[in-house]
């Protein structure tokens, strides 16, 4: 079995890189939530953050008469035949999910490039 190296997790998912002959696998990210894998590139997170963050707003409860009654809503992802429905609970795990990632992997970019010089 290969091994990971955990970015970050949350109680709905986890987010991490693969590790193949002692070397971890940088390009991409391994995202699991419910019985969903995504294996994305960073522009792809950052997308799929932005889809999540539009989601998000278009679906906000405050003002609706049914206050979070929805079954599911509809999140596109970055890949484009594919659309998760998820309830609006999900919703914010995943944006959770996806904010947590970006920022750790951010912060180790930030941290290597500076450690680096």
């Amino acid at each position: 079995m290969k091994e990971i190296e955990q970015i970050y997790h949350n109680e709905f998912g986890v987010a991490f890189h693969w590790i193949k002959n002692d070397a971890v696998l940088t390009e991409r990210v391994q995202l699991i939530f419910k019985e969903t894998g995504f294996y994305l590139e960073h522009h792809e997170l950052d997308e799929f953050k932005m889809l999540v963050n539009a989601t998000c707003a278009q679906y906000n409860c405050n003002d609706c008469c049914y206050r979070q009654a929805c079954q599911r809503v509809l999140l596109k992802t970055p890949v484009s035949e594919v659309d998760l429905a998820v309830t609006q609970k999900e919703l914010y795990l995943i944006k959770d999910l996806m904010e947590g990632t970006l920022f750790n992997l951010n912060l180790s970019y930030y941290i290597k490039e500076l450690c680096s010089n």
